[in-house]
């Protein structure tokens, strides 16, 4: 398999291209710049000679002939995202199963799947695939201006097929990603191969008070939604010590507040409350804290506190063990001494393909630990350090 470090370049800066601003991206799932890109990869799918297959969830897929490895990621982005969040392994796989195809090698097929960074549900594509959603329940997640999955993805109608790839015909599944935290950049090592991947629960947090005038309501007086939500969250720093190791995080991402006027003591707060943690009973202890700590403000407080469930739990993962281990062999071939294996705090489709097939990861480094931002970024001998890893694995596993 010969693959080319400069036709891999090439390919992840053009894909770059689609939804760039300034150093980052912006391409959200089933926006304009999405959908281009995907008619792009399209195009490279059809002049590698592999099979373009698009299905209703707007997971794209080029197949190689019979059974074979799949190889992908993910090439939306966050909100304000970085240029290789994802369309690492994309472009990875695109240029791994195109060198196989080439000479022909063993049969390698790719993948680019749909609304991993949760535009509408996080996972979306992968989730629907391995069947861990139906279409019609993904079809009702909708955005933050309201929007439902289920109409964005007829952006992409004209290039969809009615039916699902059946995951049957592969044999496995590789994700290559930048690994999104500092450990190998401080390192100064090339790769991770990577043992497990966490797990993640959210709940929409919803409380209720009474919208009332700023000026004239005294405080001991309010039912401040914004101040419930705020002792929610200083409560849990201290309640959760107990409980979690220094691997456990917790997060409040956002917060909407209603009606969001300065001279208005707010009736309505609403934030997505999310945890990880590599050990199922942990994540369950993190609830009952959070569960408790809800019921408490809500007790206190006279606010009405409501916690709904986001999504299915996304229980800890483990790769499988040949797949670390042909990692593991590539890895001490191109750079030995310079890599480690390591758990992944960071969710992947990954982790719902682990369902359906035996699954592997491999990390690259990110400058300063920086991802989820335009300033993210990866040295281009690291890229491809990690691509020639990657692609003895791939050749490995497929044969």
């Amino acid at each position: 398999m010969n693959i080319d470090p400069d036709r891999f370049l090439s390919d992840l800066h053009h894909l770059r291209s689609f939804g760039a601003t300034g150093p980052g991206v912006v391409r959200r799932a089933f926006s304009p710049p999405d959908i281009a890109a995907r008619e792009w990869l399209v195009d490279q799918i059809n002049a590698a000679g592999l099979a373009p297959h698009v299905d209703p969830a707007g997971n794209v897929f080029g197949l190689a002939g019979g059974r074979s490895l799949l190889i992908g990621s993910h090439s939306d982005t966050q909100p304000e995202g970085g240029w290789l969040d994802g369309a690492l392994g994309v472009i990875a796989g695109l240029e791994i199963a195109r060198a196989s195809a080439g000479v022909g090698g063993p049969p390698i097929s790719f993948v680019s799947f749909q609304d991993e960074e949760g535009r509408f549900g996080a996972l979306t594509g992968s989730d629907v695939w391995s069947g861990t959603v139906s279409m019609a329940e993904a079809d009702q997640y909708a955005d933050r201006d309201g929007v439902r999955f289920g109409t964005a993805r007829q952006g992409l109608a004209h290039l969809m097929a009615e039916e699902f790839v059946d995951p049957a015909r592969f044999s496995g599944f590789l994700e290559m990603h930048i690994e999104q935290g500092p450990v190998l950049d401080m390192a100064g090592e090339a790769v991770g191969v990577v043992t497990s991947i966490v797990g993640s629960r959210q709940l929409q947090v919803t409380l209720k008070g009474q919208q009332n005038h700023a000026g004239t309501t005294p405080m001991a007086m309010r039912r401040d939604a914004f101040q419930g939500a705020a002792e929610v969250a200083v409560r849990l720093r201290g309640r959760m010590a107990n409980v979690v190791t220094p691997e456990s995080v917790w997060t409040i991402g956002n917060m909407r507040v209603h009606p969001g006027a300065s001279s208005i003591v707010p009736g309505l707060a609403e934030f997505p409350l999310q945890w990880r943690d590599r050990d199922g009973d942990r994540l369950d202890r993190m609830e009952d804290v959070i569960r408790a700590v809800l019921d408490e403000v809500a007790e206190e407080t006279g606010l009405e506190v409501t916690a709904r469930q986001m999504r299915a739990d996304l229980v800890p993962v483990a790769m499988d063990a040949g797949m670390q281990a042909a990692l593991s062999k590539a890895a001490e071939v191109h750079a030995a001494g310079r890599w480690r294996s390591m758990p992944s705090g960071a969710l992947h489709d990954a982790s719902n393909v682990s369902r359906l097939m035996p699954v592997g990861m491999l990390f690259v480094p990110s400058i300063g630990g920086i991802s989820h931002d335009f300033a993210e970024n990866t040295a281009e001998g690291d890229l491809v350090t990690g691509l020639t890893v990657l692609a003895e694995a791939a050749e490995r596993l497929a044969r």
